[in-house]
């Protein structure tokens, strides 16, 4: 969008200054003509794409009601409580996923020019493909895009961002408005449906010619040729499985309460049905994976990982971080040697419910004040440290939080101890060593799409579309999947589920259900920042802990959350109002 994304572009591609965009190259640099006869250097511009991908572990729980940090300049921490403004925003969008886009327009436009092989075959399958994964990322961006900056203008229209589908060059006009809403997510719809076409499913070798599909016959007859661009040596790079569960991603951010308009089309049969063309993908609900609870830290299948596999979990990730124990340190309670950022709230774990499936505000449930942590849903276990939580770290320690513990992990003793009473235990192996004298690391991924929250996804959007046990043209109900789901856990195993069979005659109860199993299974994956304001939740529930050497019955307040309801939105950045005038910001920010 600024004509400085030029100048990023052309810094990012070694190139000899400013200018070289659009001058002639000067000796021993590359412009981009160069492109057409160097491969690598062409396929450079897609390997700054996905370098710009947003992080899926953003930590933006921190300015919602399941965690705080205690890290007291951390940007969320301050967002949270009054500093949010279109001049500072932790979410901002415009720059990276424009210039994102910006290479991708000018990896697009020049594409079918470069030499991507000697032989014609499997050069015509490697410009499909990179193409296709070019209009994948696309999409994917205008996604962030309108996650981050969507929104209703002062004068209640719904909108969007600027839709570039060309290079800008220093002729361009940058002063472009804001496309509608509907726009946007039309846009994305037609680059994932290129990514679709041009893209297998996954990135997998075939054993004979036979086994080509059909759309890249009429380019090669050669398993060896289709392999050599087709198969495992691409694993991670954009899919065609990706591209189905980007779309799902959009379909139920549109469908969402948020985004609800006249002008947009997207419904929640739209959402169900995408989410349910990734499921199907693997036999629907018997797919769910087995130990996909704990994907984090099921340690012989990360350590056996190698040549691109994934997790049955795992649709999309990162590449392996080995001999590593980053995430341990950060989140480690300070006797481990760690510096405790994430400290999980009182609100989060008591959305936790029993381990007969009742909420723990259901007499039913048997819940027990003064043992808060016994026969509860396993996942708590599994996912926060609470005091008394034992086997924690290579020494299996027993962590105690309350503040006359005694002990670096109770509330508040030093900097890096809890705010609240808890630290995360999701993310986070406990086979890792953070002790300086000893350290230990080990292998780790991060994910970028889970399976399971394409699950949830489509039980959120088939309850809305067509009830709890409604399948629409599937096989499979809202109910079916949150029954799954809860088993996978442990909850309700014993009992029959009761509670969930009460919610399973009632959308609205199972409304509630979903958003809360979405809540428990997702946690501290940055998912809860924008699912409270895709629903327009409540924004501003103060964050609570719980100190036990005071009191196990009342828990106390740790930070009072400042947001206001068209926060519901984020701001278009305020500089680009000021050099734009034909960007129109969301309604409530200056």
């Amino acid at each position: 969008m600024k004509k400085k994304i030029l100048f990023f572009i052309a810094g990012a591609l070694i190139l000899s200054s400013c200018d070289d965009l659009f001058t002639p190259a000067k000796e021993n640099f590359k412009d981009v003509d160069q492109m057409y006869t160097d491969a690598s250097y062409a396929q450079g511009f897609l390997v700054n794409v996905y370098r710009s991908i947003p992080t899926y572990y953003d930590n933006s729980d921190y300015a919602t009601d399941d965690a705080v940090t205690n890290q007291k300049s951390h940007s969320f921490l301050k967002m949270a409580t009054g500093t949010w403004t279109a001049s500072n925003n932790p979410i901002n969008q415009w720059q990276n996923s424009f210039g994102a886009i910006q290479y991708i327009n000018l990896f697009l436009e020049n594409a079918d020019k470069v030499k991507w092989a000697e032989d014609e075959e499997p050069a015509k399958l490697f410009c499909m493909r990179m193409k296709g994964e070019a209009y994948g990322m696309r999409a994917l961006y205008m996604y962030y895009l309108l996650r981050a900056h969507a929104g209703f203008s002062a004068e209640g229209q719904l909108l969007g961002v600027p839709i570039l589908t060309e290079f800008q060059d220093s002729q361009a006009d940058f002063n472009m408005p804001r496309a509608t809403f509907e726009a946007c997510i039309q846009q994305i719809y037609d680059d994932l449906d290129l990514a679709e076409e041009y893209l297998p499913w996954e990135y997998e070798n075939i054993n004979s010619d036979n086994e080509i599909p059909a759309r890249f016959q009429t380019i090669t007859k050669k398993k060896e040729v289709y392999n050599r661009v087709m198969g495992h040596y691409a694993r991670q790079l954009f899919n065609g499985l990706i591209a189905k569960s980007f779309r799902a991603r959009v379909a139920l951010l549109a469908a969402s309460p948020a985004f609800q308009d006249p002008s947009n089309t997207t419904t929640w049969e739209d959402a169900a049905d995408a989410a349910a063309s990734v499921l199907d993908y693997i036999g629907g609900t018997n797919g769910l994976a087995s130990n996909g609870v704990t994907y984090y830290c099921n340690t012989s299948e990360i350590d056996a990982l190698k040549e691109g596999i994934n997790p049955k979990e795992i649709i999309w990730r990162q590449n392996l971080e080995t001999n590593s124990n980053s995430q341990e340190s950060q989140n480690f309670p300070p006797s481990l040697f760690g510096s405790g950022y994430m400290n999980p709230t009182q609100n989060l774990v008591d959305a936790f419910p029993m381990a007969n499936g009742y909420p723990i505000s259901d007499a039913r449930g048997y819940y027990d004040i003064e043992s808060p942590y016994v026969n509860r849903d396993p996942r708590l276990d599994k996912y926060i440290i609470y005091n008394g939580s034992t086997g924690i770290g290579t020494g299996q320690k027993t962590i105690v939080t309350g503040s006359k513990s005694g002990t670096d992990d109770g509330i508040n003793v030093k900097e890096t101890s809890t705010r609240t009473g808890y630290y995360m235990k999701k993310r986070l192996r406990m086979d890792v060593n953070c002790d300086p004298s000893y350290t230990t690391k080990k292998t780790h991924y991060t994910p970028r799409i889970r399976y399971t929250e394409i699950f949830l996804s489509y039980a959120e959007a088939a309850n809305e579309a067509w009830g709890p046990t409604g399948k629409g043209n599937h096989t499979y109900s809202a109910y079916d999947v949150i029954k799954k789901i809860r088993e996978r856990a442990g909850v309700g195993t014993d009992n029959g589920d009761p509670y969930l069979e009460e919610c399973k005659t009632n959308k609205d109860k199972m409304r509630e259900l979903i958003r809360n199993e979405r809540r428990l299974e997702l946690c501290f994956e940055s998912f809860r920042f924008w699912d409270l304001r895709r629903w327009k939740n409540k924004l501003d529930e103060t964050a609570r802990g719980l100190d036990v050497s005071v009191s196990m019955k009342n828990g106390f307040e740790v930070e009072e959350r400042t947001f206001k309801d068209y926060m519901y939105y984020g701001p278009i950045p305020y500089s680009e109002t000021l050099k734009y005038n034909n960007l129109i910001q969301n309604k409530g920010w200056m």
